[in-house]
This record gives C-alpha cells, sequence and structure tokens, in this order.
C-alpha cells in the first residue's frame, strides 16, 4: 500500500499506482493530490485491517507528512519504531555505532544550544549541526571554529521560526539536534529496498555537487552509467550492513553517504519508507534508465542494471533543486523566470514549478547532459539564482 502525501506527487507517481492498481491510503491529504480517476484508494479503516493481515506488510510513502498518521494508525506493527530508528539522526548513530564505532556525535536541545560553550563541544573541526529529524538541507550549518560555532546557533534560532509549521514535526524537527563530524569525500545519494530477505536492492545511485567546501545545499544531482557502474556494488554492501543493524524487510529508504580518498564509505543519513523527497530521484530513474523502481519495489524485483546501462555512455542525468539561495523571502518575490533558466540548458527533460512563497524552494528541473556540456550544471550550481528573479515592488 501506498501513501500519497504532501506537499507534492508527480505525474508518473499517479500514472504509475493507476495502471498497477496498487492500493492509496485515502489520507485526507491524498484526496488533495489530484490522484487520477481509477485509481484504486483504500479509506483510512481498511488500510489499516490490510495492514493488520499482512504479516510483513509493504509500505512506500511519497512524504514523511504520512508519518504522523502511520505512528497513530499502526502502532500495533513494528513499522513506526523502523521509521524512527531511521528518522531520528540520534537514534540511528547509536543504532550504527557498532558498525561505524569511530564516528563521534551528540545530541542537544535547541533550547541548550546557547549554553553550551565552543570549548565544552568535544567535537573534532569541522563539524556538522543539523536537526535530528530533517528535510532538505534546512537547519544545516557547518562549523570549523568558535565564530562560526555563535553563528551557526544565530542562524538556528533564526530558521526555526521561519520553518516552524512548514512540515510536521515528524518530518522536521527543530526542537532537537545533533552534532557530528564532518564526513569528507564525495557524497553520494541512493534509493533502495530491502526485500523479505533483509537483502538491499539499489534502484538508482546519484552523485552530490557541491560549489564550495562550506556549501551544505541540494543543488545538484547527478546519475550517470560510470556512477552507477561503479559503485553499485560497494553501495550495495554498505546498505547491508545498516539494514542488518535496523532488522529492514520489505522497506524503501534513501541513503546519503561519503567516500573518503581511501573508498572507506560513512553514512550521513537514511530516510525511512520513501525515495528521494518531493518524487525525485525514483522518477529520475525512470527519466534516465527507463526503470520504475515504485514497481521494483512494489513487486520485490531486480533491475537489470547491465541492460539498463547500455547506450548510455557519456550521458549525465542531473537532478537541480532549485532552493531559495537569494536571500529575498519568498514573500517578497515578484516572479521566477523559468523559461531563462530552460534556456541555460541544453536538453531540459521536465521542470517541476513549487509555490515558492509557502516552500522555500523555486522548483526542481530533471536535465540531460551530454559530458562535455557538464559546465551548464556547474554554472547553476554556483548560482544563487538571483539572476532569474523579480522582487516585488518596494520590497526590502
Amino acid at each position: 500500500m501506498f501513501f500519497a502525501d504532501k506537499p507534492y506527487v508527480s505525474d508518473f507517481f499517479k500514472k504509475t499506482v493507476r495502471d498497477h492498481a496498487i492500493p492509496v491510503a485515502g489520507l485526507d491529504a491524498a484526496k488533495e493530490m489530484g490522484l487520477y480517476p481509477g485509481t484504486r484508494v483504500v479509506s483510512e479503516d481498511e488500510a489499516v485491517e490490510m495492514v493488520r493481515g499482512s504479516q510483513n506488510p509493504l509500505l512506500y510513502a511519497t512524504s514523511e507528512n504520512s508519518i504522523g498518521w502511520i505512528s497513530e494508525r499502526l502502532g500495533f506493527t513494528d513499522i513506526p519504531r523502523r521509521i524512527q530508528v531511521f528518522k531520528n539522526k540520534l537514534k540511528f548513530r547509536e543504532l550504527t555505532r557498532g558498525v561505524f564505532p569511530d564516528f563521534r556525535f551528540r545530541g542537544a536541545a535547541l533550547e541548550d544550544l546557547r549554553k553550551i560553550a565552543f570549548e565544552d563541544l568535544d567535537m573534532p573541526l569541522p563539524f556538522v549541526i543539523k536537526p535530528a529529524a530533517g528535510f532538505f538541507s534546512m537547519g544545516v550549518h557547518k562549523v570549523s571554529n568558535r565564530r562560526e560555532w555563535t553563528d551557526a546557533v544565530d542562524a538556528i534560532m533564526e530558521e526555526v521560526d521561519q520553518l516552524r509549521g512548514l512540515y510536521p514535526g515528524e518530518v522536521l524537527n527543530t526542537r532537537s539536534f545533533i552534532m557530528e563530524e564532518c564526513v569528507e569525500g564525495e557524497e553520494f545519494a541512493f534509493d533502495v529496498y530491502y526485500d523479505s530477505d533483509g537483502g538491499p536492492v539499489v534502484l538508482n545511485i546519484m552523485k552530490h555537487f557541491f560549489s564550495s567546501n562550506d556549501d551544505v545545499s541540494d543543488r545538484v544531482y547527478v546519475s550517470s552509467a560510470d556512477i552507477i557502474r561503479d559503485h553499485l556494488e560497494a553501495f550495495t554492501g554498505f546498505a547491508r550492513k545498516i539494514g542488518r543493524a535496523a532488522g529492514a524487510r520489505r522497506f524503501p529508504a534513501h541513503i546519503e553517504l561519503r567516500k573518503d580518498s581511501h573508498g572507506t564509505l560513512r553514512p550521513i543519513e537514511v530516510n525511512p519508507l520513501r525515495f528521494g523527497g518531493w518524487c525525485t530521484t525514483a522518477d529520475m530513474a525512470f527519466m534516465a534508465y527507463g526503470l520504475n523502481p515504485y514497481l521494483c519495489y512494489y513487486f520485490q524485483e531486480k533491475p537489470d542494471w547491465p541492460t539498463l546501462l547500455k547506450g548510455k555512455e557519456g550521458r549525465v542525468f542531473g537532478l537541480v533543486v532549485l532552493d531559495n539561495s537569494t536571500g529575498i523571502d519568498g514573500e517578497d518575490i515578484a516572479s521566477f523566470d523559468y523559461d531563462k533558466l530552460l534556456s541555460r540548458f541544453e536538453k531540459p527533460l521536465e521542470l517541476r514549478k513549487t509555490d515558492f512563497r509557502k516552500y522555500p524552494v523555486f522548483g526542481f528541473l530533471f536535465t540531460e547532459t551530454r559530458g562535455e556540456r557538464f559546465d551548464e550544471l556547474r554554472r547553476i550550481l554556483n548560482s544563487d539564482l538571483k539572476e532569474f528573479v523579480t522582487p516585488r515592488r518596494g520590497a526590502g
């Protein structure tokens, strides 16, 4: 059974669940997401009984917004515990302490951050501070010295007010924070599901590019045949270690990790019960390789990667997260020039516009780029996006 919830459900997802009669839980939010006529929508009570009648139910959510309902109505199962083990970054670090014993971290309540002296942190520099339950890069800061610690705490206090109410507490909880050592190296994100035996099945791999060492944004992710071939075996093994520690079975996840110069893999976070947020990474797998991760998970099928990657050499598939990095509040922006944005790319695959006055993101752009044209992705990576924005008259 799938959950369709705010903030966004893609047309590709809607078509998939309708065409394959995948049951969708009829939560109030699902009724607002524009599911296609003919979709198999089940009532909330029926959804509960479907789970009660299954020894190991197979669930998927487009958004972690559904976690609250799952925790409340499916508390008779082990699913809420498995979700929280992954979703709460402190619990996840504690769970995997035996797998990654040298990794340094500590937690703190929001109200205690100003009370912690930099000298008492006992953390290797640099380190990252972020919400214990977070989404995108909201509330994430990198700290390398005493001044940056003070600035980070000040910024967090301001951001908490701005972010409050934007997402449910199960998705973005700014009451508790985690400080953890900053893992150096290349960053990747991949979608995976665990089968009935707990075996991991990787459904896409994307490399996360940054504009600088201090950048913590989610602006550009890239997938290619080389990226998948080079990392499929290692990432599958990595996911297996995490799955064993958590006891994950028939469970989807979106995993982020870093690979250092020695090839050592370290976890950043595991997002439970979903693939990439806003229907991004799963849909990208279909655009790039013709692979439908929703169906792979639902029917417990494994991708034939050698066949899927044939003919993809020299092609790079990009996911551009158009986060509002302009420094201008969404309410003070009159318009965003999407046509100008599209003109900067050789082959845009799909543009998804968002309500940038409600969410701190202008949209999501999927692209296909020849390897030699990678500069178009590098330019958008380094742009603050002001070139596409028209402020409201008198704003600021």
